[in-house]
């Protein structure tokens, strides 16, 4: 998994934290401790998927376009890592029953732990995110 995914969720608690006004890109990359640049990659997946809209103008910035508890975490790991736990497997080898089926039988339980794994994701919202960080 990339790290877009954990940029992703900081972006989106960020947003959720502070509701009540917009967050600049940089704002957003500083909390993060990233440059803005890699924010804006993940901000401009998050605005193209419909979580985040931008308001420009002055007090502009990103907001989230849904509230935060209807935002999972799988639903922004689908956006930002799906498909990243598949096994990188070298060329298939006809000749060999084992070389010319392995990347699809590892393909297929990686497949599996893949929706596994979004079962988990799918019971943790932004909202749950934000709450855990505010408690501890």
């Amino acid at each position: 998994m990339n790290s877009h995914f954990s940029l992703a969720v900081h972006s989106l608690t960020l947003l959720a934290h502070q509701s009540e006004r917009a967050a600049s890109s940089s704002f957003i990359a500083e909390s993060a401790s990233v440059h803005p640049v890699r924010i804006r990659k993940v901000l401009s997946l998050l605005k193209q998927h419909g979580l985040i809209r931008s308001k420009e103008g002055a007090g502009g910035g990103f907001v989230l376009s849904r509230p935060p508890e209807a935002v999972t975490l799988w639903d922004v790991y689908q956006i930002t890592s799906k498909g990243t736990l598949q096994p990188r497997c070298p060329e298939e080898n006809p000749s060999c029953d084992v070389g010319a089926n392995m990347k699809h039988v590892l393909g297929g339980v990686f497949s599996d732990g893949e929706s596994v794994f979004g079962e988990h994701l799918d019971q943790y919202t932004i909202a749950d995110m934000l709450k855990k960080c505010i408690t501890n």
